[in-house]
């Protein structure tokens, strides 16, 4: 039998996405899990299957700020009180930069984690090529970035439409969307920070401890 995988589909616009990112990097629970992050365009999978962003819904505009918070608080994640300027961006241009390391996990989540908490944290606009260029030139080192870079529009930009349109013939609808394997080799899609439980007993985790934010799972 093979391990357990679990494949997280990201957008740096999404705050459930970053938290669900932070979760999977550095909780205990998924420490021996195969994870494979894929960048994706949120505004495009959303479009593709006729779904409203939270914040165009009169009453859950305001929910949905306390809700991040509130998952914030429980795992740990560095998250502002507030949403940052501006919200939400266009992230097509810095999604597609983004794809041009997808095929380095490890370089991938070190850009992811430092553009998330630029954003989230620091409120920097990272969907702004003034923002994101030095991100990735800091993180990557200058000659990477710019040759990652100036495939954005082009290599980045296939592979960005590729994983969107993949993300939605698994099922997606919005993110955190996961797609995730069990020993035993079955398969199945699981949405949002609440189904964090649902997800480790489908591939049969050892059970997590009951203390922060699992007590809201399990």
């Amino acid at each position: 039998m093979g391990a357990a995988e679990i494949t997280l589909f990201v957008d740096t616009v999404s705050p459930f996405a970053y938290e669900a990112f932070h979760i999977l990097c550095n909780d205990a629970a998924f420490r021996d899990v195969r994870k494979t992050y894929v960048p994706v365009f949120l505004g495009g999978l959303m479009k593709m299957c006729g779904n409203t962003p939270p914040i165009q819904i009169k009453n859950k505009d305001a929910w949905i700020i306390q809700e991040r918070l509130r998952w914030a608080r429980a795992f740990d994640v560095p998250m502002a009180a507030e949403n940052p300027p501006n919200f939400p961006p266009n992230t097509l241009q810095v999604m597609r930069a983004v794809c041009g390391v997808a095929d380095d996990q490890e370089k991938l989540c070190a850009l992811l984690e430092r553009l998330y908490h630029e954003f989230w944290v620091n409120h920097v606009q990272v969907a702004q090529p003034d923002a994101f260029v030095p991100i990735f030139k800091e993180v990557l080192g200058t000659e990477t970035a710019e040759r990652i870079l100036a495939e954005a529009a082009t290599k980045g930009k296939a592979t960005l439409t590729k994983n969107t349109d993949h993300a939605f013939s698994t099922g997606a609808f919005g993110l955190p969307w996961m797609v995730c394997t069990n020993a035993k080799g079955e398969t199945e899609g699981f949405w949002g920070i609440d189904h964090f439980g649902h997800v480790a007993r489908f591939l049969g985790l050892p059970k997590p401890g009951n203390t922060g934010g699992w007590k809201s799972v399990l």
